[in-house]
């Protein structure tokens, strides 16, 4: 009986070691004592294939090491081959979303993308300046595959509000030519375009050379001086959300403590790989890889996953640099 006895107490105060080691596991650590996460919050459309918009800045934010955060302005119904549909969140919401947040999370940067209507964007500019939030602003404007992304009468409100609070301003030529009102056809006016559009407030503007008939050649400005970065072209169809990821790329490195210029520089690295790493999923304009820096997704993976998908992969190609070819998400 003594026997049988001992062995219910050891066993007894065992379980009571296990429940104190499990009720110790449980208590929070002090958040002065917790690890600094760099994080980031992406104001943007919701691409449903998973391309471009918040899901692509996502994906990158990840890459990076950055914890990313969302405030989704729109629903998109897109595949590699066009956007189907766009439902508007009611703008509330979308205040909503940035100020709960920004109010328990936080971030280091913040990034937008597709906004689509005028009020849309004064609303995210009126938050996102409010909480003082470091901004790179994508003026999205038409998806890769001519789909109007920004009505049209929104424009002035990109140019009055959302500029204005930059930190960055990324367009490609044809968006950087509606926003200076410039037409770009050679390197002063290109320049002159830049110039205009950081006299509308931002502190740096960033012009993609993809659409450029000879180099394709960006160009960075502070509103002083122009740094030319030479863009490496590659030929390639899966490159539908490189406008996103670009952009998003600068916030992470932003995020992480990065100064502009080489912020901007690794950016452009991470996103000639991506694009070098792609393959197809679709029947159109597939994505970049945007997790080619691990094993698991690098490049070797991802040639076998584009042979199982050879049925639905264009046989053309077409030159593109680390910016897009169209205008895009």
């Amino acid at each position: 009986m003594s026997t049988n006895g001992h062995d219910h107490q050891h066993s007894h105060e065992h379980t009571h070691d296990h429940n104190s080691a499990t009720t110790k596991d449980k208590v929070l650590v002090p958040e002065e004592l917790r690890p600094a996460v760099p994080k980031a919050i992406s104001v943007a459309a919701s691409d449903s294939g998973a391309g471009a918009g918040i899901q692509a800045d996502l994906k990158t934010f990840a890459a990076h090491g950055v914890y990313g955060t969302t405030a989704i302005v729109a629903i998109t119904a897109q595949s590699t081959k066009g956007v189907y549909a766009i439902a508007e969140v009611p703008d509330e919401v979308i205040v909503a979303q940035i100020d709960m947040m920004m109010e328990d999370i936080g971030a280091d940067a913040a990034k937008t993308g597709m906004l689509s209507s005028a009020l849309i964007v004064e609303v995210v500019a009126d938050r996102l300046a409010a909480w003082g939030v470091p901004t790179v602003v994508d003026p999205v404007m038409v998806s890769k595959s001519g789909d109007q992304l920004l009505q049209r009468n929104a424009v002035n409100a990109v140019r009055r509000h959302l500029i204005p609070m930059a930190k960055i301003v990324t367009p490609n030529i044809p968006e950087a030519e509606v926003l200076s009102g410039k037409t770009i056809i050679t390197e002063d006016d290109l320049r002159e375009a830049a110039r205009a559009i950081h006299a509308l407030g931002t502190e740096w503007v960033l012009i993609k050379g993809g659409h450029r008939a000879t180099t394709a050649t960006d160009v960075l400005f502070d509103g002083g001086e122009f740094l030319e970065l030479p863009s490496e072209r590659i030929a390639s169809l899966n490159i539908h959300g490189t406008g996103c990821t670009l952009s998003a790329a600068i916030t992470a490195n932003l995020a992480l403590g990065m100064a502009m210029v080489p912020a901007v520089e690794s950016a452009k690295a991470y996103l000639t790989g991506a694009i070098r790493a792609g393959y197809a999923i679709g029947g159109g304009h597939s994505p970049v890889n945007h997790f080619y820096c691990f094993p698991a997704m690098g490049p070797s993976a991802a040639q076998g996953t584009a042979a199982t998908d050879a049925a639905t992969t264009p046989t053309e190609t077409e030159p593109t640099s680390t910016d897009e070819t169209e205008i895009d998400q």
